[in-house]
Order: structure tokens, then sequence, then C-alpha cells
């Protein structure tokens, strides 16, 4: 933080008793910032592949675009349910149903697919079901994707089963037969509905167990008997091979370089208070002696988070102190912005940090009434980094001027 102070110069003795004073009460500060952040202090590790909170509970860090995206092929038994099929044995309905899907997992409960069904239908036509249709036939549909798993319980990237119903819209077509007599061709928009179970075999590979639904127009089956619909039931097992990244990450409110320098200086705090404890608590023999008076101006900073301008409500009182201070003692200043040298290139690093460097002027002219003549605004991309951590490279430094 920035802090502008004046230190009055005294003899040894009674400088260290202002010393230990004054580190009393940074460590009371400190103590209450290691409270909010880790009773003990310890290292701030990113969550990545699981959750403390239910799904609905969490907020997950965005993925890039070609991770979590997935490939499935799969095999099974479909069956035709139309006006006169059920006056048929059930063995005589059944056809093997290939199928091939692929999507992509936008969070770990909700994802989007697109599934492509075909194969042979056996549909049957006379009361007895005398007649047998054979006829191939190919259907496809979006669907939505709701683990429910992941959704009510934690998120878990290990978890060996999961559950996920899931809905869509599509279209299905008949082909044109001449086998035994000719049939002419049919189509449907279908709804579609179904359970997907997920068995986790690796990190890239599931096993899944489908049983699903579609429902089709009452004439998809060529014979009309004032039915409300026909239906397609299928269900099959195959493989899942998952592509790109495949865990997603928790989203924290602050960087985890800064988290971790943060208890690193409340560590050091704890240190440095238990050594000034053990020197005398009063030193009555000291005599005021005031020499002169000499001004240090340290540099106060606002930390941005990845890709931003805006500014955080953590960050707000490096910003309240600093105009306090221009206040008190009329004291012009710079406000510099800066990028991390890591991510972005150079142009688009130079426009963010003039975004931020703008972001904290304005909130000092409109927020605190500083005027706008006593602020000098600058910015300088990413070619110059104040700091060696480059996360903390996302930064406007206000320094007064001297």
């Amino acid at each position: 933080m920035r802090i502008f102070f004046e230190i009055r110069l005294s003899e040894f003795d009674c400088l260290i008793k202002m010393l230990m004073n004054m580190k009393t009460k940074v460590l009371l500060l400190a103590l209450l910032t290691g409270f909010i952040f880790s009773v003990s202090a310890q290292e701030f590790k990113p969550q990545v592949g699981f959750s403390n909170e239910p799904g609905y509970k969490t907020n997950f860090k965005k993925n890039k675009a070609g991770d979590n995206w997935f490939i499935s092929i799969a095999g099974g038994a479909s069956v035709l349910f139309g006006d006169q099929n059920g006056e048929a044995d059930f063995k005589n309905r059944l056809n093997f149903a290939p199928q091939f899907s692929f999507g992509k997992w936008f969070n770990p409960y909700l994802a989007m697919r697109v599934q492509l069904n075909g194969g042979v239908l056996h549909g049957f036509v006379g009361d007895n079901a005398q007649i047998m249709q054979h006829n191939k036939y190919m259907a496809g549909h979006v669907d939505l994707l709701w683990d429910v798993t992941n959704f009510w319980g934690r998120y878990d990237e290990k978890r060996i089963f999961r559950l996920i119903p899931w809905v869509g819209l599509g279209y299905a077509q008949r082909f044109k037969t001449t086998e035994s007599a000719e049939y002419a061709r049919t189509e449907s928009p279908t709804i579609n509905f179904g359970i997907l179970t997920a068995f986790r075999l690796s990190k890239r590979i599931d096993l899944n167990v489908e049983v699903q639904g579609s429902l089709l127009n009452e004439q998809f089956n060529r014979v009309s008997m004032a039915h409300l619909t026909d239906g397609i039931g299928q269900l099959s097992a195959g493989l899942t091979v998952k592509l790109g990244k495949t865990d997603f990450e928790v989203l924290e409110p602050m960087d985890y370089a800064l988290l971790n320098d943060l208890n690193g200086q409340i560590n050091k705090l704890r240190a440095e208070n238990e050594e000034l404890s053990k020197r005398p608590v009063s030193c009555p023999e000291c005599k005021e002696v005031v020499n002169n008076v000499v001004t240090n101006y340290v540099d106060n900073v606002v930390y941005f988070r990845l890709n931003s301008s805006k500014i955080d409500k953590n960050q707000q009182i490096n910003i309240y102190n600093t105009a306090e201070f221009m206040k008190q003692n009329n004291t012009p200043i710079k406000v510099i912005g800066y990028a991390d040298k890591k991510t972005g290139k150079a142009d688009y690093n130079m426009q963010l940090s003039e975004k931020r460097a703008r972001a904290v002027a304005k909130e000092l002219i409109e927020k605190y009434g500083i005027s706008s003549s006593q602020i000098t605004i600058e910015w300088r991309g990413c070619e110059e980094q104040p700091y060696s951590e480059n996360n903390w490279n996302r930064v406007v430094i206000m320094s007064a001027n001297k």
C-alpha cells in the first residue's frame, strides 16, 4: 500500500520505543488480516478438479474454447413404437442401433452435445402385424446435458459414477424402400430425452450406458390410426473420450501469488514482534530531542485482476488513503498504469495499462473530490515491470511528486 508519513528523528533508544508501539499496532492489523485469509497463514493453492461446496453454489473459472470437449461412440438396441407394432413379437422389433456423439462441458454440470443415430427400424402393418417393414433410418438431435451429481453434490473430477439426465430437439428420416412393397420416405421433427450414466475408467475415458426416447409425428411408421405420436426407444453402451483440459478450477477472488505474499508478510511481522517483545518496556531516561524532520513518500498501489481494469472493492482503501493524503498536504501525484509481461501482446497491454491508470484517476476525482490538476496520468504497458513477481505488475502505482 502507499502510505505517506513523517518521521521525527530522535535518540536511538526513543526510536526503539516508538518502533515497539508501531510494531504492536501493525501486528494487530496483521493478525486480523491473517484471520480473514488463514489462521495459520498457510499456502493458498487453487482448487482444480474439486470444490468444497455443491456445484450450484460454486463459481468456476472459464476454460479455453478448445477444452472440455468429448467424443462418444456407442451401440445398442432400438425399438419402434407405432400403431400396430405392439402386435409383433418383441424380439422381432429389436434393431441394432449405432450412435455417435460430440459435445462440450461449459462447467462441471452443464454441457451441450450433438448425437447422430441410425440403423434399421422394424415396423409392422396389419391387425396381427403380418407385414414387416424393414427400413433404414437416420436421426440427429442437439441436447442439453445436466450432471446432477456435480450440481447437487460437490464437484469432483475423480468421481467414479455420474448421473446425467438430458433433453433435446432433432430430426429423423425413414428412407424409401422397395424390399417387399414400396414405402415412401417419412420424416419428422423429434423431441428427445434420456438418462446418461458415466463410469470413470481414467482421466480421459468414461464408460457410458444410456437409455433414451424420441417422440415423432404419428405418420412416421407409415400407418395412421389417429394416435398422438410414434416413438423410438433405445438402450446403448459405449466409450467417451475427453479432449483438451478435462477439469475445472474454482474461481477465487484474488491471485494466489498475492495471497501467498501477504501471508509471508504476516509471518514476518509475527517474528519481528516476538523479537521486539524481548526489549525493555519503557526507557525513562529518554528525552525527546527533535533534530529535523524528514518526509518519506512510499508508493501506494492498486492491484488488478488478469485482463481487467475494474477496481476491486478490497483495493478502495488504497485510493482512499491517497485521496486523504492529497487533501491534507495539497500534494500532486502521478498515477502510473502497468500490465504484466507474460500475458497478452505489447500493444494490447499498453492500452490495458492506460485503462487502469485512468480508472484510478477517475475514482480519485469523481468519488473523493480530488482536482484533476493535481493528478498526472501515465501508462507504461508491459515493457517496464516495477516488480519481479509477474502477477504484481497488474497494477497502478500512485506516487507523490517530489
